[in-house]
């Protein structure tokens, strides 16, 4: 962690929020001259464009509350009630206006966020992304990312696949237009490619898993060459597998094929475990809530601002590791 040029930013927030053990103000005083008030404890908000009911991003806000609890801070997660970037934009301005100690978003789509983030870094707030935006973090004014470079995940799966023999994937995309998944396949490809594969996007709608279930095992069925399935989140596996499953009941579908997914949940993991799916990318979403809470705390507290990309995978599950991963998991924290 170093002291860049740009802390003096970060710093103004310091003073705004008041010193270390300071909250924005005390509670019941009004001019300060009660010595026996209590501080309000510095406030950090995530703002993401994940729901924290959402399986995934519930373990990201456990990070991030855990991060809170052992600091003593106030922690708030906020989110669109769905994937939307103008309401998620309005929830920004509306924290950036509130003044927190710190603020963590998520950057699904830069352009639709820019303007919010550009004012949101200009406001002297410390402030860094989380899980999307690795690829626009700075041109947006921040210095630092926390999360998985998601082309690389992509590009480290596609040698996975392309190490087990696999020469054409089929890359189920579940939000086309996000560009933390657009670049996931964008890296699948880059990675298959330098053993003579190629790739295959289809966009399903994980809204209507059964259309979902119906368009993998299409495409699976009319592309033979099809040798590998690569889902990009755990909702989206599900679907995958029963597609598969219906494809190698029916006998149209050689054993052979690699089926894979990123992100964990039970029915991944037990898949892995059971020899029904190769491996699982795991972006450890833990530590992406965690490790925010704990930089931004450091910047108010004493100016020092992480700079770059703090990673957090690719880490790989398969069925070496997939049943002590099951424990974990079940104690909401992988």
């Amino acid at each position: 962690m170093t002291l860049r040029p740009t802390a003096s930013l970060w710093l103004l927030a310091l003073a705004a929020c008041g010193s270390p053990g300071e909250g924005a103000g005390e509670v019941g005083s009004t001019d300060g001259a009660n010595p026996t008030t209590t501080p309000e404890p510095p406030r950090i908000v995530l703002v993401t464009h994940g729901q924290s009911a959402d399986p995934f991003w519930s373990v990201v806000a456990t990070g991030a509350r855990e991060a809170g609890v052992e600091l003593g801070l106030r922690v708030e997660y906020q989110a669109p009630g769905t994937f939307n970037m103008v309401e998620m934009s309005q929830l920004i301005d509306a924290v950036v206006a509130s003044r927190p100690a710190g603020l963590a978003i998520s950057i699904p789509d830069g352009d639709a966020l820019a303007a919010s983030i550009r004012a949101a870094a200009a406001a002297g707030i410390p402030i860094l992304s989380i899980n999307s935006g690795a690829r626009v973090f700075r041109g947006l004014g921040l210095t630092a990312h926390v999360g998985q470079p998601e082309r690389d995940a992509g590009f480290a799966a596609g040698q996975r696949m392309a190490e087990a023999g696999v020469t054409r994937v089929l890359c189920v995309n579940h939000e086309v237009g996000n560009i933390a998944l657009d670049s996931r396949c964008t890296g699948l490809e880059d990675g298959l490619r330098q053993a003579g594969g190629s790739v295959r996007v289809l966009a399903v709608d994980l809204a209507d898993p059964d259309d979902a279930q119906q368009r993998i095992r299409g495409a699976v069925a009319r592309e033979p060459e099809i040798a590998g399935v690569l889902t990009l989140g755990r909702a989206g596996a599900v679907p995958a597998l029963a597609a598969v499953a219906m494809l190698r009941a029916s006998g149209g579908l050689d054993t052979s094929l690699e089926l894979a997914s990123f992100d964990l949940s039970m029915p991944v993991l037990e898949a892995i475990r059971e020899g029904e799916m190769s491996f699982a990318v795991d972006q450890q979403p833990y530590l992406q809530g965690y490790l925010a809470v704990i930089l931004l705390h450091k910047a108010v507290q004493i100016g020092a601002v992480p700079d770059g990309v703090i990673r957090t995978g690719p880490a790989f599950v398969t069925s070496d590791n997939a049943a002590e991963v099951i424990q974990l998991v079940g104690r909401g924290v992988r």
